[in-house]
């Protein structure tokens, strides 16, 4: 039975086992931690279950070894002389796949999702049993041109921002493939497609008073929450009790929920502290006399477990906008909003940025350039004063 153990002077793990007699050492870049362990010892089972089936294919797991020829019958020897490594590369299915199982310990559950679905659904299907070595870059852009024909439904074709997304998918892959197996990368040249401006449409002072008069009253403070502080879906779905700071008036982003784990945020820069206005203010203690005894979610089901953003959507937001004669429009925009109110009432733009978790101002300039009428050196306060004078239960706390 085969073991995986670690290299002392790489600090690596790799397989230990015995087939056919012969004992096989095959090096991984993977670094020795619990969860590596863990996945590499799902490799070896299947391994070991394979060699006891004797259906064990040592080129299918290990396609770059030296190892493979000790066990090649003479007459399927290669007659060809490998003269570079570039010759030995491996398929795109077979290296793509190895290249997802050592990349994603560091990617968040979404990414992997993101990822996951790219390869088996376009990298595959397209490119799987090419030698990875061999893809040329008319290859590449005519995969790129032929996502801008894929049918979904009735529409035709995929966006810019989905099929750049794609694209930079397989770029990782064979430039890493190029590193290994030295050649040169086809992607030299190839720039990303244009995305257009990311569409902005937020809810104007009246539309978010109809919504807030309208909507269930059990998401009355979720709603009022999402409006008013900007956060993002997975912030304000996994916001917990203990970074509610009623003292300060202050929301701590310190952790998401995505789906249904609990991660960090999107970016460091998503690390913040959002200032509660007067309306947020008085939900949120609402809200606390509701959930806080049950569950360690501020916002939650009857059984205290974090809400379940598609379900609310198409249950709670969309009937409300639909019963409200309202444009139908994503919850997101609701971020949107709060960045152009804080925009239209005057505040700091470099105070708006840290509220919304960004690098710098330059996104709310590209952004929400419209919605700029004065540049002022506020902290909050205008804003308040806006609350105080349009939105209903906006006096100071």
């Amino acid at each position: 039975m085969g073991n995986v153990r670690v290299r002392k002077e790489t600090g690596k793990l790799l397989f230990d086992f015995f087939y056919q007699g012969v004992r096989c050492r095959e090096q991984t870049v993977m670094d020795d931690s619990p969860a590596n362990r863990k996945r590499l010892e799902s490799f070896m089972a299947q391994i070991d279950r394979e060699i006891k089936a004797g259906g064990f294919d040592y080129e299918k797991y290990f396609p770059n070894s030296a190892n493979i020829a000790k066990f090649m019958q003479p007459a399927v020897l290669d007659p060809l002389p490998r003269s570079s490594d570039s010759y030995a590369a491996p398929f795109v299915k077979d290296f793509s796949e190895e290249w997802y199982l050592e990349s994603e310990i560091s990617w968040k559950i979404s990414q992997q999702k993101t990822v996951r679905g790219i390869i088996d659904k376009y990298v595959v299907p397209r490119f799987g049993v090419i030698n990875i070595s061999h893809i040329t870059k008319g290859d590449i852009l005519k995969f790129r041109a032929s996502l801008a024909k894929v049918k979904i439904g009735t529409k035709v074709g995929l966006s810019p921002m989905r099929i750049n997304h794609i694209m930079t998918t397989l770029r990782m892959i064979l430039n890493d493939a190029a590193d290994r197996f030295n050649f040169n990368t086809p992607f030299t040249g190839i720039k990303p497609l244009k995305v257009p401006r990311t569409d902005v449409d937020p809810f104007t002072i009246e539309e978010i008073n109809l919504i807030l008069e309208r909507v269930r009253n059990d998401f009355k403070n979720y709603y009022t929450t999402r409006f008013f502080t900007g956060m993002r879906t997975g912030e304000i779905d996994g916001l917990q009790w203990q970074y509610v700071d009623f003292a300060k008036k202050q929301i701590l982003i310190r952790e998401t929920i995505v789906e249904r784990r609990i991660e960090t945020p999107k970016t460091p820069y998503s690390l913040r502290e959002i200032h509660m206005a007067a309306p947020v203010f008085t939900a949120l203690k609402a809200q606390y006399e509701l959930t806080a005894k049950i569950s360690k979610f501020v916002f939650c089901g009857r059984n205290g477990k974090p809400l379940n953003h598609c379900n609310i959507t198409k249950r709670v937001w969309y009937p409300t906008l639909k019963l409200l004669n309202l444009k139908r429009r994503r919850p997101y925009q609701t971020r949107h909003t709060m960045a152009t109110l804080w925009l239209a009432s005057g505040e700091n733009p470099e105070w708006i940025a840290r509220q919304m978790g960004h690098t710098s101002t330059e996104m709310l300039f590209t952004v929400y350039s419209r919605f700029v009428p004065n540049l002022t050196r506020q902290d909050g306060s205008a804003f308040e004063n806006l609350l105080a004078s349009r939105i209903q239960g906006g006096a100071n706390v």
